[in-house]
C-alpha cells in the first residue's frame, strides 16, 4: 500500500518532470548550445547557484539574441518579459534610444584608449551633482570599484581590518568573499526558530544578539590568512556597533549595502544613522556599496533616501548606461589617494597627499562614458519623479502578490526597496528547490528571470499590461508549487 509520504514523493516528482519537459521543449537551441560549448566553456550559469542532481536536464541559460524596451527574444524564437533587466542594471529597458544615439555618435569618433577621454569630466560632473560626492573616478566593474575603495580607506587611515555584514554581496574581491563560521549561522539559525516561540524567544534573541566577529573564506582558492583583517557581523544587530566600537582603533572601514541585494526586507535606517556616527567619530571609513540602490531609490541614490552621507560610494550598473562602467566617489580626505588631490597651474602649488595604485586599461572607455553622458543627462532631466513612480508602481506589484498568498494562505511574503523587489525570505517558507523552480515556472510562462535569484526590478520600459502578467505568472507558479508540494 503506498503511504502518504510516497504519494507527496511521487507527486512532486511527477511536477518536476512535467517543468523539465516544458522548459527543454520550449528551448531546444540553448539546451544544444550549452551541451556544445561545455567542453570548451567553463561557465558558472550553467549550473546554477548550487548543481542539484534534480534539475540537472534544465542546468542552462536561455541564449537571447534580441532585446528591447522589457522583453527578451531568445534563439528558439520565445519572447519573454524581462524582470532581471541586467541584474538592474537597464533602468531605462533594454536599447534606449537616447543610449543608441550616445554609442553611435561615439563609435564614428572611435573608442580609442590610453589617452584622455572627451567626456570624463561631463561625467564625473554629473555623478558629483547627483550623489553629492565631491571627487570621482572612474573603473569597469563592481568588484573593481570596492577593491579600490578597500584601498584608498587603508591608504587614509593608515589602518587595515575592513567589517562588513553577514547576507551583503560586495563581488568577488578575495577580501569580501567571506561569511561567519558556520557555528555562527547554525546559532542564528537556531535563535530565528526560537524566536517564533514566545516562551522560547528570551533565548532566540540572546542567540541572536551576541555576534562572533571572526570571518572565514566563503569559496575555494581564497587563503585563510586573508581572513585576518576581516570583520563580519549581523547587519541591523545594535551588537555590532558595539564590535565595532571596541575594534575601531583598527578599522580602516566600514562597508555597507545600505539595503541588502540577498535581504532587501531588512531596511535598517536607525542603525545606519548609529553607524555613521560611531564611523565618524573613529576616523573609519564608512562605504556605500550602491551597485543596486544608485540612481534607482534616488537621484542621489541610498544616500540622499536615508539622508545619511557615507565618505565612499561606489556605483555601478545604472551610471553605465549598459555598459561596463564603476564608479567611485567620495570625500577628499580619501579620495586624494587616487592622484595626489587638487592642485592649480600657474602657482606654486602640487599634490599634497601621498598616492595608492590605481590603474586599468579600460577605465574611462570612450563608449561607455558616452552611455554613462547619456542615462546621466537623462536622470537629471526627468528628475527625482522618474524614480518615484517606478518606486509606487513596485509598490503596488508587491502589495498585489502579497493580497494573494495571504488569501491563498501560501507561506511567501514579498518584499521591496524602491523598484527592486523579491520574495522577503526571512519572512517565507521557501526551500532552496521551490526557488529554483519559482524560475523556471517563470521562464515557462514568459517572464525572465535567472534561475535561483530571488527577486527582480522593474524599469521605465514596463507597462501596466506588463506588471499585470507578472503578477499573473508568478501566481499561477506559486499555485502550482503549492499544489505539487512544494510549498
Amino acid at each position: 500500500m503506498i503511504t502518504t509520504a510516497q504519494d507527496k514523493r511521487t507527486k512532486r516528482q511527477q511536477h518536476l518532470q512535467a517543468v523539465i519537459e516544458c522548459y527543454t521543449r520550449r528551448t531546444p537551441t540553448s539546451k544544444q548550445m550549452a551541451a556544445a560549448n561545455r567542453s570548451v566553456l567553463a561557465d558558472k550559469s550553467s549550473i546554477g547557484l548550487q548543481f542539484s542532481p534534480d534539475l540537472k536536464e534544465i542546468y542552462y541559460p536561455i541564449v537571447v539574441t534580441r532585446s528591447e524596451g522589457a522583453n527578451l527574444w531568445d534563439i528558439d524564437g520565445n519572447s519573454y518579459i524581462d524582470i532581471l533587466m541586467g541584474l538592474g542594471t537597464n533602468l531605462f529597458g533594454h536599447n534606449p534610444a537616447f543610449i543608441k544615439e550616445a554609442l553611435a555618435e561615439q563609435l564614428e569618433k572611435g573608442f580609442h584608449l590610453g589617452t584622455q577621454a572627451e567626456w570624463v569630466g561631463d561625467v564625473a560632473r554629473l555623478v558629483s551633482e547627483l550623489t553629492g560626492m565631491s571627487r570621482v573616478t572612474f573603473s569597469n566593474t563592481g568588484t573593481e570599484a570596492i577593491m579600490t575603495a578597500i584601498r584608498i580607506a587603508r591608504a587614509a587611515t593608515q589602518r587595515s581590518a575592513i567589517a562588513f555584514f553577514t547576507n551583503s554581496y560586495h563581488g568577488h574581491l578575495d577580501t569580501t568573499l567571506m561569511r561567519a563560521p558556520l557555528t555562527e549561522y547554525a546559532k542564528k539559525a537556531v535563535g530565528r526558530v526560537l524566536g517564533r516561540r514566545s516562551w522560547l524567544a528570551p533565548i532566540g534573541r540572546l542567540l541572536q544578539s551576541t555576534p562572533n566577529p571572526r570571518a572565514v573564506p566563503a569559496a575555494l582558492g581564497i587563503p585563510e590568512a586573508v581572513a585576518t583583517d576581516v570583520l563580519v557581523l549581523d547587519y541591523g544587530n545594535p551588537q555590532s556597533l558595539e564590535v565595532l566600537k571596541a575594534r575601531q582603533n583598527h578599522l580602516a572601514a566600514v562597508l555597507v549595502e545600505p539595503v541588502q541585494s540577498r535581504c532587501p526586507e531588512l531596511q535598517p535606517h536607525a542603525f545606519l544613522e548609529e553607524l555613521r556616527d560611531l564611523t565618524k567619530t573613529a576616523g573609519v571609513a564608512l562605504i556605500f556599496d550602491e551597485m543596486v540602490t544608485g540612481f534607482r531609490i534616488h537621484p542621489g541614490g541610498a544616500q540622499a533616501w536615508f539622508g545619511i552621507e557615507a565618505d565612499i560610494a561606489t556605483y555601478s550598473k545604472i551610471v553605465g548606461g549598459g555598459l561596463p562602467l564603476s564608479v567611485i566617489a567620495g570625500r577628499p580626505r580619501f579620495m586624494d589617494h587616487i592622484d595626489g588631490g587638487v592642485w592649480q597651474y600657474g602657482d606654486d602649488s602640487t599634490p599634497e597627499v601621498k598616492t595608492t595604485f590605481f590603474a586599468g586599461t579600460f577605465t574611462k572607455h570612450p563608449l561607455a562614458l558616452a552611455a554613462a553622458r547619456a542615462a546621466l543627462l537623462h536622470l537629471k532631466a526627468q528628475g527625482p519623479d522618474l524614480q518615484t513612480h517606478l518606486n509606487q508602481r513596485t509598490a503596488e506589484l508587491v502589495e498585489r502578490l502579497n493580497t494573494f498568498t495571504c488569501s491563498q494562505g501560501i507561506a511567501v511574503k514579498f518584499t521591496h526597496f524602491g523598484s527592486f523587489f523579491a520574495l522577503a525570505l526571512s519572512q517565507s517558507q521557501v526551500s532552496p528547490i521551490a526557488s529554483n523552480l519559482l524560475s523556471y515556472h517563470l521562464l515557462n510562462r514568459g517572464i525572465h528571470l535567472r534561475t535561483g535569484d530571488k527577486g527582480g526590478f522593474l524599469s521605465t520600459a514596463h507597462t501596466q499590461a506588463h506588471i499585470d502578467a507578472i503578477v499573473e505568472a508568478f501566481q499561477q507558479s506559486l499555485s502550482d508549487l503549492r499544489q505539487a508540494g512544494f510549498l
